[in-house]
C-alpha cells in the first residue's frame, strides 16, 4: 500500500503553511487573542484559501475532499496555533452531509463552503462532563416545528457563530437540531479561554429549531469523532512547532560557555519528545483513516488515538517548559502559548482519562495478548 501523500495534498500543505507563516504570525495571533480570540477577517482568509469548502460535497459548492486533506490542513494550522475554529466547519459539513434533510443541506452547506456561515457544535452540558448520552436540554413540538429550552457550555466561538448543531431530548430520545444564533430565544455569553481562543455559554429559551435527525446520538458521536480527529491533527502541528522552538532555544542558550543542547541528559529528553511526537503523528493518521469505518470500530479507534495524543501533548508541553526554564511560561514568548494550547487540546472532546475508560469499556475479548 502507498501511504505517501498525493501531489494535491502536498500542495495543499504548502499553501496552508505559507499562509500561516506569512499571514498569521505570532504577533497577529497575540492581537487576535487580546481582542477576544476570534477574527472574522482571518476566518474570511481561510475561506478565500478554500479551506472552509474543503470537505463540503461538490454538489453544494465545496471541494469534496476527505479526512486526510482535512488532517493535512489542520496540522499546518496547528503549527501556527490558529485560533479560528476551522475544525468546526469540517464537523458541520460532515454531519449535515450525512444526517440532514436535503433542504437543510441546500440551505447551509453552500454557506459553510463560502465561509459566509460559521456553524459550530454546541453539545457540552455541566452535568454530562464528557458523556454524550447525558442531555438535559429539551425540545417541544410547536405549530411551526420545534422549540428548545436548555443551556450548552464551552461552545467554540459561540457568540460569533451563525448557527449551532445542538443535541436535545425529544420524546425521551436525543435528537439533533440546527439553531440560528439570531433566532428569538437564543442568548450567548462569550469569553476567552486559556489558550487565547473564544468560547461562549449558549442559552435556549423557547428557541425555534430545525430538526436534522431523530437519531441524534449517532449523529453526535459522528460529530465528536470528526472533532477528535481534527484535534489530533491540529495537536500534531502544535507539538511539532513546540519541539522546533525548544531545539532552537537549546542551541542558543548557553551555560558554562556552551549551548545547553550539548548536554547529554537534555538531548535525551529532546529525543523522548521526538518519540512522543511520532507516536502522536501515527495515531493521528490512524484516527483520520478510521473516520469512514462503521460506528463501533470508528469510536474505538478515535478513543485510542485521543489517549495517545493526550499523553503526547502533556509530555511535550511540560518538557518544553522545563527545558526552557522561566522564559517558557512568559506571555511574550511563543512557547508559552503552545503550552497553553496543548494543555487545552488535551481536554477537548474528552480528556485522556475519559478516553482511557472508553478504550477499556470497548475492549473486546480478543484484545488480550494471550488471546
Amino acid at each position: 500500500m502507498d501511504f505517501d501523500f498525493s501531489d494535491g495534498q502536498q500542495q495543499l500543505r504548502e499553501a496552508v503553511r505559507r499562509w500561516v507563516d506569512r499571514g498569521y504570525g505570532f504577533e497577529r495571533r497575540r492581537s487576535i487573542a487580546a481582542a477576544g480570540g476570534f477574527d472574522r477577517s482571518a476566518w474570511n482568509e481561510l475561506a478565500e484559501l478554500g479551506l472552509t469548502a474543503l470537505t463540503v460535497p461538490e454538489a453544494h459548492g465545496g471541494l469534496g475532499q476527505g479526512a486526510v486533506d482535512a488532517m493535512v490542513t489542520l496540522e499546518e494550522l496547528g503549527r501556527g496555533i490558529v485560533l479560528e475554529p476551522l475544525a468546526q466547519a469540517f464537523i458541520a459539513a460532515r454531519v449535515l452531509a450525512d444526517c440532514a434533510p436535503e433542504a437543510v443541506q441546500a440551505d447551509w452547506l453552500s454557506r459553510i463552503a463560502s465561509g459566509e456561515a460559521l456553524v459550530v457544535l454546541a453539545h457540552q452540558e455541566r452535568r454530562a462532563r464528557y458523556r454524550l448520552d447525558v442531555c438535559d436540554t429539551q425540545a417541544t413540538a410547536t405549530p411551526e416545528g420545534h422549540a428548545l429550552k436548555g443551556a450548552k457550555s464551552l461552545v467554540p466561538a459561540g457568540d460569533e457563530a451563525d448557527a449551532f448543531l445542538v443535541p436535545v431530548l425529544l420524546d425521551g430520545k436525543i435528537a439533533l437540531f440546527l439553531v440560528e444564533r439570531k433566532a428569538p430565544g437564543v442568548g450567548t455569553q462569550g469569553y476567552g479561554t486559556a489558550d487565547g481562543s473564544r468560547a461562549a455559554e449558549l442559552r435556549l429559551d423557547g428557541a425555534p429549531a430545525t430538526l436534522l435527525t431523530q437519531e441524534g446520538l449517532a449523529a453526535l458521536e459522528l460529530a465528536v469523532d470528526v472533532g477528535i480527529a481534527a484535534t489530533c491533527a491540529y495537536a500534531v502541528g502544535a507539538m511539532e512547532q513546540t519541539l522546533a522552538l525548544t531545539v532552537d532555544y537549546m542551541n542558543q542558550r548557553k551555560q558554562f560557555g556552551v549551548p545547553i543542547a550539548s548536554f547529554q541528559a537534555l538531548r535525551h529528553r529532546v529525543a523522548d519528545m521526538k518519540m512522543q511526537l511520532e507516536l502522536a503523528r501515527s495515531m493521528s493518521y490512524y484516527a483520520s483513516l478510521k473516520l469512514g469505518e462503521p460506528p463501533a470500530e470508528r469510536r474505538r479507534a478515535l478513543s485510542r488515538a485521543k489517549v495517545q495524543l493526550g499523553q503526547s501533548m502533556r509530555f511535550i508541553g511540560q518538557q518544553s517548559v522545563q527545558l526552557h526554564g522561566g522564559i517558557g511560561v512568559t506571555d511574550e514568548y511563543a512557547g508559552s502559548h503552545y503550552f497553553k494550547a496543548l494543555t487545552q487540546l488535551e481536554m477537548c472532546f474528552g480528556d485522556t482519562l475519559h478516553h482511557l475508560g472508553e478504550v477499556s469499556a470497548r475492549m473486546e475479548e480478543t484484545a488480550g495478548v494471550f488471546a
